[in-house]
């Protein structure tokens, strides 16, 4: 059989049961019975001749060949998606949508570029998606958003990032340390203190550990916390000590202070990341533009680096 002759429906079905890895859940969101999602796949694989999904102990897995077919069944519909939002356009409204995923920390900064391109662009879906960095690395190997805000970018042959905004990292400690009074800190005054950290594999983390391993320190009392908000939290009711980004900071909170750690310097910046392998919705791009644009007029100059350009040029 050709395989243009496959109906969006199965394809659709294929695609569904990629995503859930489950027949139930498939049939549930598709308003389908079990036994026709499974007739659905059994067609698929006879059609393209090639085993699409494989049940091991009863947990569904993609073959080589079935990713190859997710891969192209969502640049197909991503395709489609982009002329009903055109058939939208020439009707007279805007509409799209771009999804974006971001690490926790983004959320601080984000919304003051998402607050006023919604307002201008009122018909655009904004759909949004934050999780720790584990978490958003693989929504982006699974390409399920258009954007991705990273403050360590993932450094692979599809990922185009654009840097926008400084990320600076600082030292807090409680108020009432007896650090917070003292004018010159260095590390080897820090190291023996309690840390509070954010997960394993958080850039934050990463890079901290990394200046620490490269002066020949290694931290012997860390608590992993769940947010920066807990860590902020637990640093001002004196529990420790913690490293967390300029921005999570509010500017009345007198419970910490930031200390000023001679001869380090925790610098880091967010970025923009797309799949350069996958569509890019036009309302993505559309973001990207007005990002690139309006970042001093809605996030703080001091901290802004616009290096967007080449990132838009690259998706024309």
């Amino acid at each position: 059989m050709d395989l243009r002759h496959i109906s969006f429906r199965l394809l659709e079905v294929f695609m569904c049961v990629v995503k859930t890895r489950s027949i139930s859940e498939t049939a549930r969101q598709l308003h389908l019975t079990q036994p026709t999602v499974s007739q659905q796949i059994k067609r698929l694989q006879e059609t393209v001749n090639e085993p699409l999904v494989m049940v091991n102990q009863q947990r569904i897995h993609i073959t080589e060949a079935g990713f190859a077919l997710f891969q192209t069944c969502q640049q197909v519909f991503g395709n489609f998606d982009d002329y009903q939002d055109y058939l939208a356009e020439l009707r007279g409204g805007e509409r799209g949508r771009c999804k974006i995923a971001m690490v926790n920390t983004a959320q601080y900064i984000l919304p003051k570029l998402l607050g006023p391109y919604s307002n201008l662009h009122p018909h655009v879906e904004l759909p949004l998606e934050i999780g720790n960095r584990a978490e958003v690395l693989a929504r982006f190997e699974r390409g399920e958003d258009d954007i991705y805000v990273f403050s360590h970018p993932p450094s692979l042959e599809h990922a185009k990032a654009g840097r926008f905004l400084q990320n600076p990292l600082v030292f807090i400690a409680p108020i009432t340390h007896p650090l917070a009074s003292k004018s010159h800190v260095t590390l080897h005054d820090i190291v023996s203190e309690r840390f509070l950290l954010r997960e394993p594999g958080s850039a934050t983390r990463m890079l901290f550990e990394s200046e620490l391993q490269s002066r020949g320190f290694v931290l012997s009392n860390t608590v992993q916390m769940a947010s920066n908000e807990a860590i902020r939290v637990a640093v001002g009711s004196g529990m420790g000590l913690g490293v967390v980004s300029r921005h999570v900071l509010p500017p009345h909170d007198t419970s910490f202070c930031m200390l000023d750690v001679e001869d380090v310097n925790l610098a880091s910046h967010w970025y923009f990341v797309v799949r350069t392998d996958r569509h890019l919705s036009h309302a993505a791009r559309s973001f990207l533009k007005f990002a690139q644009l309006n970042l001093e007029q809605c996030l703080d100059k001091q901290w802004v680096t616009n290096e967007l350009s080449q990132l838009n040029e690259s998706l024309n």
